[in-house]
């Protein structure tokens, strides 16, 4: 796994010794925000390249790394994996693949798994098809090991938003393993009354609702009150939240999924020395740790982690008491 590492995350990594690596990987924690299509294995999407007449040449720049400038360069990655994942049989075996990847092994990278990823409507499948198919591999798990939620994305009409929210809806009342929705995709697009209906649907359906939000300046403080408003349970990435919705965070406790390297990577963050979770630390908020896209950010749960570990510049410097509690906090911060 670590051959797959890169970046801050191996810079952190490195620094720590065994034992403080073998303190990390000891403890019981929760992925809770980790898609689908930005977790796949290189090797997966390789064999899926050789098998397929789509070209590859974008396959080729991920495996090499990428350079990020703002976080709307991360949206132009992720056309070639969505025409290689277009089969039931392709989503099949990739999501097998992540979840392998997440769970297996002698030092799993984490106890619990919360995967998410967007319905995609394709010429081989609907959207319902998607889901079942992804939930299929999903639930040769354990229940305390791996559930799925149901994400929207910010581009999708309003037709889409409903089908989406309708399937997990659906799903949920018939057993399957189907735990939350979430609303992701471009931070700036959308029509954000249309999102806040549907999600408050989904939320009255009694599932659990997660919103990326406030991942860039350019996202208008109104439009984070307003989906505040709704009362999600967990928001993802919340970086740019101004001080009257930072105090409905804390008041409410809305639990937040901090993804570090992401947020250096994609520069929404300057450094770690001014990363917002500290002033989660010091509330004693609940957070979760998590790796967004373990694919293009090549970093792991073991690296988010020993960033937390790390001593500066390296990482953030905690404790092991620390980050033990950041640990317990991610699997008290799961929809099941």
């Amino acid at each position: 796994m670590l051959s797959k590492v890169a970046g801050y995350a191996l810079d952190a990594i490195k620094s720590l010794s065994p034992t403080q690596l073998s303190f990390i990987q000891s403890l019981p924690k929760a992925e809770l925000h980790a898609h689908l299509n930005g977790s796949i294995p290189i090797s997966v999407l390789r064999e899926l390249a050789k098998e397929s007449s789509i070209s590859s040449e974008a396959i080729s720049k991920l495996q090499n790394g990428i350079e990020l400038n703002e976080i709307h360069d991360f949206f132009g990655l992720f056309p070639a994996i969505y025409a290689l994942t277009a089969t039931p049989e392709a989503l099949g075996r990739v999501t097998r693949a992540v979840l392998a990847e997440f769970l297996d092994g002698d030092t799993p990278q984490c106890t619990y798994l919360e995967l998410r990823s967007t319905p995609k409507e394709t010429p081989a499948m609907t959207r319902m098809e998607y889901v079942k198919t992804v939930l299929d591999e999903v639930e040769k798990y354990d229940k305390d090991q791996a559930a799925f939620i149901v994400s929207a994305g910010r581009e999708m009409d309003e037709e889409s938003v409903k089908e989406c929210i309708g399937i997990a809806k659906t799903l949920k009342a018939e057993g399957r393993r189907v735990v939350g929705v979430d609303l992701c995709g471009d931070p700036l697009r959308g029509d954000v009354d249309m999102f806040c209906r549907h999600l408050a649907d989904a939320k009255s359906a009694g599932l659990g609702v997660t919103l990326h939000i406030a991942e860039t300046k350019d996202n208008p403080h109104p439009e984070t009150l307003k989906f505040l408003s709704i009362g999600p349970d967990r928001l993802g990435h919340a970086t740019f939240l101004n001080d009257e919705a930072q105090s409905i965070v804390l008041k409410e406790k809305i639990a937040v999924e901090l993804c570090l390297s992401s947020n250096l990577l994609c520069k929404t963050v300057g450094s770690l020395d001014v990363h917002h979770i500290r002033d989660y630390l010091k509330h004693d908020h609940p957070i979760a740790i998590c790796t967004d896209d373990i694919l293009p950010f090549r970093n792991s749960m073991l690296g988010e982690y020993a960033l937390l570990m790390a001593s500066a510049p390296l990482g953030l410097g905690l404790s092991e008491d620390d980050v033990r509690r950041i640990a317990e906090m991610s699997m008290k911060c799961r929809f099941t």
